[in-house]
Protein backbone atom coordinates (compact mmCIF):
# COMPACT_ATOMS: atom_id res chain seq x y z
CA UNK A 1 0.00 0.00 0.00
CA UNK A 2 1.19 3.33 -0.75
CA UNK A 3 0.26 4.62 2.73
CA UNK A 4 0.02 3.04 5.58
CA UNK A 5 -2.94 1.45 7.49
CA UNK A 6 -2.32 3.63 10.75
CA UNK A 7 -2.31 7.14 8.45
CA UNK A 8 -5.74 6.00 7.13
CA UNK A 9 -7.34 5.21 10.00
CA UNK A 10 -6.20 7.88 11.78
CA UNK A 11 -6.75 10.43 9.20
CA UNK A 12 -10.72 8.67 9.12
CA UNK A 13 -11.21 8.91 12.68
CA UNK A 14 -9.76 12.96 12.68
CA UNK A 15 -12.15 13.51 9.92
CA UNK A 16 -15.26 12.32 11.36
CA UNK A 17 -14.11 14.05 14.46
CA UNK A 18 -13.70 17.40 12.78
CA UNK A 19 -17.51 16.81 10.96
CA UNK A 20 -19.33 16.22 14.13
CA UNK A 21 -17.54 18.77 16.16
CA UNK A 22 -18.53 21.36 13.25
CA UNK A 23 -22.27 20.43 14.04
CA UNK A 24 -21.56 21.14 17.87
CA UNK A 25 -21.96 25.16 17.36
CA UNK A 26 -20.86 27.82 20.57
CA UNK A 27 -22.91 30.49 18.70
CA UNK A 28 -24.74 30.16 15.09
CA UNK A 29 -25.11 33.71 13.50
CA UNK A 30 -28.89 33.80 11.31
CA UNK A 31 -27.64 34.95 7.78
CA UNK A 32 -24.35 31.62 8.13
CA UNK A 33 -21.22 31.33 10.06
CA UNK A 34 -20.78 29.40 13.55
CA UNK A 35 -18.38 29.49 16.09
CA UNK A 36 -17.85 25.89 16.74
CA UNK A 37 -15.97 23.41 18.88
CA UNK A 38 -12.46 23.41 17.84
CA UNK A 39 -13.84 21.71 14.42
CA UNK A 40 -11.16 22.90 12.41
CA UNK A 41 -8.10 21.33 14.97
CA UNK A 42 -8.62 18.01 13.93
CA UNK A 43 -8.00 18.74 10.40
CA UNK A 44 -4.67 20.68 11.24
CA UNK A 45 -3.30 17.79 13.88
CA UNK A 46 -3.72 15.88 10.54
CA UNK A 47 -1.21 18.16 8.38
CA UNK A 48 0.95 18.39 11.17
CA UNK A 49 1.36 14.51 11.66
CA UNK A 50 1.50 13.33 8.17
CA UNK A 51 2.58 17.22 6.00
CA UNK A 52 0.94 19.88 4.26
CA UNK A 53 0.39 17.54 1.05
CA UNK A 54 -1.31 14.60 3.00
CA UNK A 55 -3.03 17.87 4.84
CA UNK A 56 -4.37 19.32 1.87
CA UNK A 57 -5.81 16.39 0.48
CA UNK A 58 -7.71 15.66 3.92
CA UNK A 59 -8.67 18.97 3.84
CA UNK A 60 -10.19 18.76 0.42
CA UNK A 61 -11.93 15.63 1.86
CA UNK A 62 -13.51 18.10 4.79
CA UNK A 63 -14.20 20.91 2.25
CA UNK A 64 -16.51 18.47 0.36
CA UNK A 65 -18.10 17.15 3.98
CA UNK A 66 -18.89 20.32 5.00
CA UNK A 67 -20.37 21.37 1.23
CA UNK A 68 -22.82 18.66 1.53
CA UNK A 69 -23.65 19.75 5.15
CA UNK A 70 -23.86 23.27 3.93
CA UNK A 71 -26.11 22.48 1.51
CA UNK A 72 -28.97 24.53 2.72
CA UNK A 73 -27.05 27.70 2.35
CA UNK A 74 -25.78 26.72 -1.44
CA UNK A 75 -29.43 26.31 -2.31
CA UNK A 76 -30.10 29.97 -2.01
CA UNK A 77 -28.46 30.42 -5.40
CA UNK A 78 -30.68 28.07 -7.26
CA UNK A 79 -33.77 29.89 -6.54
CA UNK A 80 -35.84 30.67 -8.97
CA UNK A 81 -36.52 34.20 -9.98
CA UNK A 82 -34.22 37.27 -10.09
CA UNK A 83 -30.58 36.24 -10.92
CA UNK A 84 -30.37 33.40 -8.51
CA UNK A 85 -30.28 30.47 -11.14
CA UNK A 86 -26.62 31.21 -12.08
CA UNK A 87 -24.32 28.06 -12.49
CA UNK A 88 -21.01 30.18 -11.64
CA UNK A 89 -22.57 31.79 -8.53
CA UNK A 90 -22.66 27.90 -7.01
CA UNK A 91 -19.46 27.04 -8.59
CA UNK A 92 -17.46 29.71 -7.23
CA UNK A 93 -19.55 29.94 -3.93
CA UNK A 94 -18.58 26.42 -3.24
CA UNK A 95 -14.84 26.96 -4.60
CA UNK A 96 -14.52 29.82 -2.03
CA UNK A 97 -16.52 29.48 0.90
CA UNK A 98 -15.80 25.51 1.18
CA UNK A 99 -12.97 23.51 -1.44
CA UNK A 100 -10.78 26.60 -0.91
CA UNK A 101 -11.51 27.77 2.44
CA UNK A 102 -11.48 24.06 4.40
CA UNK A 103 -8.47 22.96 2.20
CA UNK A 104 -6.24 25.39 3.11
CA UNK A 105 -6.61 23.76 6.99
CA UNK A 106 -3.90 21.62 5.43
CA UNK A 107 -1.49 24.44 5.74
CA UNK A 108 -1.28 23.25 9.36
CA UNK A 109 1.38 21.36 9.30
CA UNK A 110 3.39 23.89 7.31
CA UNK A 111 5.81 24.72 10.28
CA UNK A 112 6.05 20.76 11.66
CA UNK A 113 9.71 21.09 11.92
CA UNK A 114 9.39 23.23 14.91
CA UNK A 115 8.55 22.23 18.38
CA UNK A 116 5.11 21.21 18.77
CA UNK A 117 3.72 24.29 20.37
CA UNK A 118 4.71 27.01 18.03
CA UNK A 119 4.30 24.29 14.73
CA UNK A 120 0.79 23.87 15.90
CA UNK A 121 -0.16 27.58 16.73
CA UNK A 122 1.40 28.63 13.81
CA UNK A 123 -0.03 26.49 11.50
CA UNK A 124 -3.49 27.38 13.28
CA UNK A 125 -2.94 31.07 12.79
CA UNK A 126 -1.71 30.52 9.03
CA UNK A 127 -4.31 27.76 8.02
CA UNK A 128 -7.50 29.38 10.14
CA UNK A 129 -6.20 33.33 8.39
CA UNK A 130 -6.11 31.91 5.06
CA UNK A 131 -9.68 30.21 5.57
CA UNK A 132 -11.09 33.39 6.84
CA UNK A 133 -9.65 35.08 3.73
CA UNK A 134 -11.48 32.67 1.20
CA UNK A 135 -14.67 33.22 3.67
CA UNK A 136 -13.92 37.14 3.49
CA UNK A 137 -13.92 36.72 -0.53
CA UNK A 138 -16.50 35.11 -1.29
CA UNK A 139 -18.72 36.89 1.56
CA UNK A 140 -17.99 40.41 -0.33
CA UNK A 141 -18.90 38.82 -3.68
CA UNK A 142 -22.06 37.23 -3.32
CA UNK A 143 -23.33 39.29 0.03
CA UNK A 144 -21.81 42.66 -0.60
CA UNK A 145 -24.85 43.77 -1.29
CA UNK A 146 -26.43 43.84 2.14
CA UNK A 147 -23.60 46.16 3.57
CA UNK A 148 -25.60 49.06 3.87
CA UNK A 149 -28.53 47.19 5.86
CA UNK A 150 -25.51 45.36 8.24
CA UNK A 151 -24.28 48.94 8.62
CA UNK A 152 -27.32 50.74 9.02
CA UNK A 153 -29.49 48.45 10.86
CA UNK A 154 -27.76 46.03 12.56
CA UNK A 155 -24.41 47.86 13.53
CA UNK A 156 -25.41 51.64 13.28
CA UNK A 157 -23.89 54.12 15.40
CA UNK A 158 -20.52 56.42 14.71
CA UNK A 159 -18.30 54.12 13.08
CA UNK A 160 -21.22 52.42 10.90
CA UNK A 161 -22.51 55.93 9.92
CA UNK A 162 -18.93 56.99 8.61
CA UNK A 163 -18.60 53.80 7.02
CA UNK A 164 -21.19 54.47 4.62
CA UNK A 165 -20.71 57.81 4.36
CA UNK A 166 -17.04 57.25 3.53
CA UNK A 167 -17.07 53.79 1.56
CA UNK A 168 -18.78 52.37 -1.66
CA UNK A 169 -18.83 49.82 -3.99
CA UNK A 170 -16.04 47.06 -3.38
CA UNK A 171 -14.48 49.04 -0.63
CA UNK A 172 -17.52 48.77 1.47
CA UNK A 173 -18.65 45.45 0.85
CA UNK A 174 -15.01 44.25 1.41
CA UNK A 175 -14.94 46.03 4.87
CA UNK A 176 -18.68 44.49 5.80
CA UNK A 177 -17.27 40.81 4.64
CA UNK A 178 -13.95 41.36 6.79
CA UNK A 179 -16.58 42.49 9.29
CA UNK A 180 -19.38 40.10 9.45
CA UNK A 181 -17.17 36.72 8.79
CA UNK A 182 -14.44 38.05 11.40
CA UNK A 183 -17.54 37.84 13.87
CA UNK A 184 -17.33 34.09 14.30
CA UNK A 185 -13.85 33.44 12.16
CA UNK A 186 -11.89 35.46 14.99
CA UNK A 187 -13.22 33.77 17.82
CA UNK A 188 -12.83 30.70 16.10
CA UNK A 189 -8.93 31.82 15.83
CA UNK A 190 -8.10 32.32 18.72
CA UNK A 191 -10.42 29.05 20.27
CA UNK A 192 -8.80 26.50 17.63
CA UNK A 193 -4.96 28.53 19.23
CA UNK A 194 -5.93 27.77 22.67
CA UNK A 195 -6.77 24.02 21.16
CA UNK A 196 -3.59 23.93 19.70
CA UNK A 197 -1.76 24.82 22.65
CA UNK A 198 -3.56 22.05 24.84
CA UNK A 199 -2.58 19.28 22.56
CA UNK A 200 1.03 20.61 21.93
CA UNK A 201 1.38 18.75 25.15
CA UNK A 202 -0.14 15.42 24.72
CA UNK A 203 3.02 13.10 23.85
CA UNK A 204 1.02 10.43 21.60
CA UNK A 205 -0.07 13.48 19.43
CA UNK A 206 3.62 15.15 18.94
CA UNK A 207 5.06 12.27 19.05
CA UNK A 208 6.02 9.72 15.95
CA UNK A 209 5.08 12.14 13.32
CA UNK A 210 5.77 11.03 10.09
CA UNK A 211 9.16 12.77 8.25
Amino acid sequence: MKYSTKRLCESGVLLALATVLSMLKIFEFSFGGSITLLSMLPVILISYRYGVKWGLSCGFVYSVLQMLLGVNTISVFVLPGESQMVWWRIVLMCLLDYVLAYSALGLGGLFRNKTPKKALIFGTLLSLTVCYAFHVLSGAIFFGSYAEWFFGDVMSGTFASYVISTFTGAPLYILYSVIYNGCYMIPEILLTCIGSLAVSTVPFITKDIAK
